[in-house]
């Protein structure tokens, strides 16, 4: 297999450079996929086509984003030329390394509002930062979604676990990488939450940034029916990663209906 390697890339735009690109939920996607390869297949990398389909994007998006990952090296690309016939083809892998988290401005943006609004409240009294969160989801979650969820409580896993998913929209749009996976039968979902866009704060003033995203969980569901549920987070399981336990309490049907 020969491997040749390319003399240089297009130039970075301004204020996106080195982990800054990492911002985009896209592009910590298309990176995190990079990196999770197969031992075998990780080296080698993907080509844009292959991580497109992997992704849910068109090869030209995921290509742009790439031209701009590996101007910054944070990813590698090389031409492989199988052992057939034709062209060789572009691929992409993690650069060596490690990249330190960087702070969402953007996000810092809403969460500073969002904490100004805790002593906005309309009866006088400070909010904590679980009801401020809460109340930012109440009014900008809605507005998020592409459809209009069931405000009727979930009767089934299955539509419990999609208004859960729903609830992972919103939190990738603050800026994380949740993953999720279930257990109790599918009564319980527990929600990774990587890549903190708010983690140098979140590191000094635990309560009130974990405060804030309980409340942005909490309320999310509450916007979607689920009022009967319990949620936990522990932070800093991990250096980078917390983790939130969300249980439904709503009794489920047998039929599996929604109401």
């Amino acid at each position: 297999m020969n491997v040749t390697r390319l003399p240089s890339q297009p130039p970075v735009p301004p204020g996106d450079e080195g982990a800054g690109l990492l911002r985009s939920a896209v592009r910590r996607d298309i990176v995190d996929t990079l990196a999770n390869l197969e031992p075998a297949v990780r080296e080698d990398g993907l080509t844009a086509k292959e991580l497109g389909e992997l992704v849910g994007l068109h090869t030209t998006t995921v290509r742009f984003h790439l031209d701009q990952l590996v101007g910054a090296g944070i990813l590698t690309s090389h031409f492989v030329r199988s052992s057939g016939a034709g062209r060789p083809s572009k691929r992409y892998a993690v650069a060596p390394g490690e990249l330190e988290p960087t702070e969402d401005a953007e996000g810092y943006k809403v969460l500073a509002g969002l904490l100004a609004e805790m002593f906005v409240r309309s009866d006088g009294a400070p909010m904590t930062p679980e009801e401020a969160g809460a109340a930012w989801a109440h009014t900008h979650a809605p507005s998020l979604l592409h459809h209009s969820p069931s405000s009727e409580p979930a009767r089934s896993p299955g539509v419990w676990l999609s208004k859960v998913g729903l609830m992972i929209d919103v939190l990738r749009e603050w800026g994380y990488t949740p993953n999720l996976r279930t257990d109790s039968s599918g009564r319980t979902a527990e929600v990774t939450l990587e890549s903190c866009p708010f983690l140098s704060l979140a590191r000094t003033n635990p309560e009130v940034v974990c405060g804030v995203h309980r409340g942005l969980m909490r309320g999310t569901l509450e916007v979607f029916g689920e009022t009967e549920t319990e949620l936990s987070l522990e932070p800093f399981v991990e250096p980078h990663r917390c983790l939130a336990h969300v249980t439904t309490r709503a009794p489920f049907s047998r039929s599996g209906g929604t109401a």
